[in-house]
């Protein structure tokens, strides 16, 4: 539920953020960027919308333990940067892929996942069942 009153509350103000970067500013998922005379100093994220943040991590958690791409990228952080920060990394992530979403209204197409072969694979049974049907293919029986 707080997920889908997150997607409301975004979609709502979408007009308002302008770039998926000033809407992670907002929710404060951007990563802190403070250098000066060549060293980076703290990198803090900002403190943001509490609601929005606390949601969007949570997601990113359950998004850590799942089969698709958003796993891969978590896996490949938390070796470099730790947890915590892999899951606001995955979080951020998951903020833009929401962004573009909603601006473009269009569906999440994971890049791990053959969704022809998902289709053919649910539906093979029933198309095999109407060849033999129509008589495309002989009765096994």
């Amino acid at each position: 539920i707080g997920a889908a009153l997150l997607l409301v509350e975004i979609g709502d103000d979408m007009k308002a953020f302008g770039s998926a970067d000033r809407l992670a500013s907002w929710a404060g998922l951007c990563p802190g960027n403070n250098e000066s005379a060549g060293k980076r100093k703290s990198g803090r994220t900002r403190k943001g919308n509490p609601y929005v943040r606390r949601v969007l991590c949570e997601c990113a958690h359950a998004a850590s333990r799942t089969q698709c791409a958003l796993r891969t990228k978590f896996q490949n952080l938390v070796v470099r940067r730790g947890h915590k920060r892999s899951i606001i990394a995955l979080a951020h992530k998951m903020l833009r892929i929401i962004y573009f979403m909603l601006s473009r209204g269009t569906y999440y197409r994971d890049a791990a996942t053959d969704y022809e072969a998902l289709g053919v694979q649910r539906n093979a049974a029933r198309w095999i069942k109407k060849l033999i049907k129509f008589g495309f293919l002989p009765d096994p029986a």
